[in-house]
């Protein structure tokens, strides 16, 4: 490897080990600042969208098991547990941070794709253009396609034996529901990307008939760090583990949009 590749692949590590950890759960202000396109305040109980439509953040069951979360989550659920971005990965990560997601909150920002809502929205962006060169689908909504192209630039310049983690991609946009729940998959909103599946990770994949497997992750610490430096959380961090996928959950991030315009 030549030693610009290795400068290269070494700032990106120290900077995952350099910024410090999220050591608070999201809040609502964190949410009204991921996505100001589309909301326009809280009132202390209802989430208040730019068109005008309300929207509780609460159901009023504040201990569901986590179960229960996944598959009837509530806004304030999807926010309930620390993602840990900046940290190194865990080896064995004991909680899910992310995989909450209410189902009318994200149809509202996305559309519903079993109503064809999300398709009209999708744009191709091209997956690392000096690599492999081939397109993919994701929502033009809040942005997520620019975030991508930025995520697939930077991704681009990695030492080779980087970048074969990355392509040919596993998918993006794919209308479905989770595979061990009934609820939508972030793919079926067209805000997710599964990079290379032959060198991915998925805990369905290896479950046994004595439960959950151990925790295996292959991926490099510099491509999580590159996704989430523009609002991607990562499946690796789950112990629901799938290090293959990242969805663009700012959100969750403290990541800020308008601070990269």
């Amino acid at each position: 490897m030549s030693n610009s590749r290795w400068r290269s692949r070494i700032a990106a590590i120290i900077l995952m080990f350099a910024v410090p950890a999220q050591s608070m759960a999201a809040s609502i202000d964190d949410l009204l600042r991921a996505y100001p396109d589309a909301l326009a305040g809280f009132d202390g109980a209802d989430l208040i969208w730019r068109d005008g439509t309300r929207m509780p953040v609460g159901d009023g069951l504040p201990n569901k098991s986590m179960e229960e979360q996944i598959r009837h989550g509530s806004i304030l659920d999807q926010l309930r547990l620390v993602y840990p971005v900046g940290a190194p990965p865990l080896p064995a990560p004991q909680q899910d941070p992310g995989r909450v997601r209410n189902q009318a909150f994200f149809n509202k920002m996305y559309g519903n794709c079993k109503a064809g809502e999300v398709a009209p929205k999708l744009v191709p962006v091209v997956w690392l253009p000096k690599t492999w060169g081939h397109t993919v689908s994701i929502t033009s909504v809040n942005g997520v396609d620019r975030e991508l192209a930025a995520v697939s630039r930077e991704l681009d310049a990695l030492p080779a034996e980087d970048k074969k983690y990355l392509y040919p991609p596993g998918g993006t946009y794919n209308c479905r529901p989770v595979a061990d729940t009934d609820q939508t998959s972030m793919h079926g909103w067209g805000a997710a990307i599964d990079i290379k599946p032959a060198y991915s990770n998925y805990w369905l994949w290896r479950r046994t008939a004595t439960g959950m497997p151990a925790y295996v992750n292959r991926i490099p610490p510099d491509i999580v760090a590159i996704f989430e430096q523009h609002g991607f959380i990562w499946g690796g961090r789950w112990a629901h583990f799938d290090t293959m996928h990242f969805e663009y959950r700012p959100e969750l991030l403290g990541y800020d949009p308008k601070a990269e315009q």
